[in-house]
């Protein structure tokens, strides 16, 4: 019984800190970018080199260093430490009026992802759940795909109360009173939780199979592929088809409405399929509904290829770490999710301002759209040579088909 209590608040803690860090910071922010290139009078490429250059500057700084903290300290500490930085940086953000205190800003929020966000969310939940792993990841990754649809409209809302300085500090201050909870009360994973499954395989015995290789090519892909498509979808639909702004929080409320019913989906489906099968699926919808909607002639296919791409969306970082428990073990999970949150990151920091760069110098966002679908693409080939998983997956698909 208190086992099952202690996985439920688990649970609630990781979907809080996942709907503050990365359903509100990172798909929040976007929503901003074009005040910043109107108010202040930065390109479309500046305002997105704040991800990218915080990213690539933190990732390879700290994303090793979390994956090895995480392992040997417990997840809990790092996800209290991520939240309170990145809702401070939400509130410095708000005060921003030079690129360099743009830059600085960005990099705490980009801190506060690596230390509070999925890593040690990830690694939490996998601990503490043997059996039930995709369903219990896919309920707290509904985080994301709540804190992601509600962010646009609270945004708007606030933003022609408070202005969009204002609404993003509220916004910080939201965060810090939603996540900090759930991250004081959940209780470290049992030691022995991460060791049950063996002595496994060491780091660099991981680094040595073509596996390892595959999965993180496969999750930059398709990771850069999604994270351009959101960090520029505002600026393209604000600046370049001229929508009103709350017809614009609509569309992007409804990518994330999407992945809830996605996260629910793919999750219940990775505890009954094979994942690689589950991934491929995952990937090859994102790759097929981007184009869907963002060529889309008129603003009903727009929302429709919006909540499409929602569902592929959500699967996306849900299905990564159960793929690498599979592959690699548990023992060394942080370690190997630290590696391959830090390639995702470098995607995710590259892409989208190579989007607006685009952009920038051919006037149209043709060619940085055609780029997102074609990174999709390569995701789903490099999945699709992914081998299945370890035996640990085989067994607990098997038993769910033997209850089924």
């Amino acid at each position: 019984m208190k086992a099952s209590r202690d996985q439920a608040v688990a649970v609630g803690a990781s979907f809080l800190a996942l709907f503050a860090i990365v359903g509100c910071a990172l798909y929040g922010l976007p929503f901003f970018y074009d005040f910043f290139v109107r108010d202040l009078g930065w390109s479309r490429q500046q305002v997105t080199s704040g991800n990218a250059l915080s990213k690539l500057v933190v990732g390879p700084l700290f994303g090793l260093l979390a994956g090895v903290m995480v392992d040997r300290f417990g997840p809990r500490r790092l996800m209290l430490i991520g939240i309170v930085i990145a809702g401070v940086a939400l509130i410095g953000l708000g005060g921003v009026t030079t690129l360099g205190a743009f830059y600085f800003f960005y990099l705490f929020n980009a801190l506060g992802y690596v230390l509070g966000g999925p890593l040690p969310s990830q690694v939490l939940l996998s601990r503490w759940f043997a059996s039930g792993r995709g369903k219990a990841m896919g309920i707290a990754y509904l985080g994301i795909g709540i804190g992601g649809t509600l962010v646009p409209l609270v945004a708007y809302a606030l933003t022609q109360t408070l202005g969009w300085r204002g609404a993003l500090r509220t916004l910080g201050v939201l965060m810090l009173v939603i996540a900090l909870p759930g991250a004081v009360f959940v209780r470290e994973p049992p030691r022995a939780a991460a060791s049950s499954a063996g002595a496994g395989p060491s780091l660099a015995g991981v680094l040595s199979r073509p596996a390892f290789y595959l999965l993180a090519v496969g999750s930059m892909a398709s990771i850069g592929a999604v994270g351009g498509t959101m960090q520029n979808l505002k600026l393209y639909l604000s600046l370049d088809r001229k929508l009103p702004q709350g017809e614009i929080a609509t569309v992007l409320s409804l990518i994330l409405l999407g992945s809830i019913a996605g996260r629910l989906l793919m999750g219940g489906l990775a505890d009954r399929w094979f994942r690689k099968h589950v991934m491929l699926l995952i990937y090859t919808i994102v790759a097929v509904t981007i184009p869907a909607m963002v060529f889309a002639p008129s603003l009903p296919l727009i929302r429709a290829g919006a909540l499409l791409c929602g569902i592929g969306l959500g699967g996306d970082y849900m299905i990564i770490p159960l793929m690498a428990a599979d592959l690699f073990g548990l023992r060394l999970l942080g370690r190997v999710m630290g590696v391959v949150l830090t390639a995702d990151g470098v995607a995710e920091a590259v892409v989208p301002m190579a989007v607006a760069a685009v952009r920038d110098r051919s006037g149209n966002y043709a060619g940085g759209f055609a780029l997102l679908v074609g990174l999709a693409a390569i995701g789903s080939i490099a999945v699709a040579l992914l081998p299945r998983g370890g035996a640990g997956e085989a067994a607990e698909v098997g038993g769910r088909a033997a209850a089924g």
